[in-house]
């Protein structure tokens, strides 16, 4: 079933939520990065978290989310949109510590349990708004929780998971993101955490099948919520051989000069996806002879 998220009100308004079923997104985040499994549950939630947090954006604005931590697959990179694309990469995909306590993938050990989670947002402004904050646990989700209460001042819980089958593929990965309004009363607020505190963990509800739709309903109250949108979403990547031109063009004549003579051609690799694109000792002309144009007094 294709990935998609949705977004909703719940208790008239006084409820902002949203919810993601991304399996089919982390499973090609992991292929395209040969992530080892706590890797790939790490990068799965930050994308999750991502994709939702480009979700609540318009238009043409995007964020970079930055989880830069003390484990060795630090640090962690996404980026997202409003259209429901977002694409990432870890340092280093091949790491796997033994599990938790709980027996469960030891995400915090590979990111870390110290560090700082930042969100950049392209606004279209003349300045982008920076946010950043120390890590709670390395687990994620609760670091997402304590981004939103203390960089953008919004009461809110985050809930992210990534469910490893036995042969090393993605199974199900999702997650929710619940925001309280301005003016919601103290018995909503007991409501909605008795709710969290009851119901069983996210992870469970993930690998249970659980829709984005049931997710909000199992935590929320189906009663409770109304949807207002869904959108799908999917691992895309900006990155293209025109792109790519475009930077060659700004490097220094005399580089482009060696790369001709000394390397005969050159190979560049997109850190975000991990697609290669090659250039031949034409096609590296066919850009000095562009660049040399362009420099040459009219």
């Amino acid at each position: 079933m294709s990935d998609y998220l949705v977004k909703a009100l719940a208790y008239d308004g006084m409820v902002r939520a949203y919810a993601i079923r991304s399996t089919e997104m982390v499973q090609e985040a992991a292929r395209r990065h040969d992530t080892w499994r706590t890797v790939t549950a790490a990068l799965g939630r930050s994308l999750s978290a991502a994709t939702m947090m480009g979700a609540m954006l318009k238009g043409e604005e995007k964020i970079t989310v930055k989880i830069e931590g003390s484990g060795p697959a630090s640090p962690i990179i996404v980026d997202a949109n409003a259209r429901g694309e977002a694409r990432g990469y870890v340092s280093n995909p091949h790491v796997d510590p033994d599990r938790n306590n709980e027996g469960k993938l030891n995400v915090a050990e590979a990111v870390g349990r110290e560090g700082m989670l930042s969100v950049v947002k392209y606004l279209g402004l003349k300045e982008n708004f920076t946010g950043s904050v120390p890590f709670v646990s390395g687990e994620l989700g609760d670091d997402f929780t304590y981004y939103f209460a203390t960089s953008e001042q919004t009461p809110s819980s985050v809930g992210l998971g990534v469910i490893i089958d036995s042969e090393e593929k993605v199974a199900s990965a999702g997650g929710f993101i619940i925001q309280l309004m301005p003016g919601i009363t103290d018995e909503i607020i007991d409501e909605i955490e008795k709710r969290l505190n009851e119901m069983p963990a996210i992870s469970k509800l993930i690998q249970d099948g659980l829709s984005p739709e049931q997710l909000l309903h199992t935590i929320l109250g189906e009663d409770n919520v109304k949807i207002l949108d869904q959108l799908g979403v999917s691992f895309t990547c900006q990155c293209s051989k025109e792109r790519i031109s475009n930077a060659i063009l700004g490097l220094s004549e005399e580089d482009l000069v060696a790369m001709i003579m000394e390397d005969e051609g050159a190979e560049t690799q997109c850190h975000f996806c991990n697609e290669k694109y090659l250039f031949s000792k034409g096609e590296l002309q066919e850009i000095l002879d562009e660049k040399r144009a362009g420099q040459a007094p009219q």
